[in-house]
């Protein structure tokens, strides 16, 4: 089961699995055209993503995004919740 922390919405499980499932650097106007909500969500969320390290950015200037491997261990179940809030801003 995958922990559920405060700070992470349904938007976010959307992002990580499409990344996931792509296995590609694509940038936030690419995923939110492929999964269904807005691109400024999708934009702000993957940055939270990034901020808690479970997206890194692939290319700095042309802002495309990447799944780390904690990212891959957050949707297999593999973090502990308190981990993932431990690193909130």
């Amino acid at each position: 089961m995958r922990p559920r922390v405060s700070w992470m919405t349904n938007a976010d499980d959307a992002i990580l699995e499409f990344f996931e499932d792509h296995a590609i650097a694509l940038p936030p106007a690419a995923v939110a055209y492929n999964i269904d909500f807005s691109y400024s969500h999708v934009r702000n969320r993957m940055r939270t993503l990034a901020d808690h390290a479970l997206l890194q950015k692939a290319d700095e200037e042309k802002g495309y995004y990447e799944i780390t491997d904690r990212g891959i261990a957050y949707l297999a179940g593999e973090l502990d919740a308190k981990e993932l809030e431990s690193n909130q801003d």
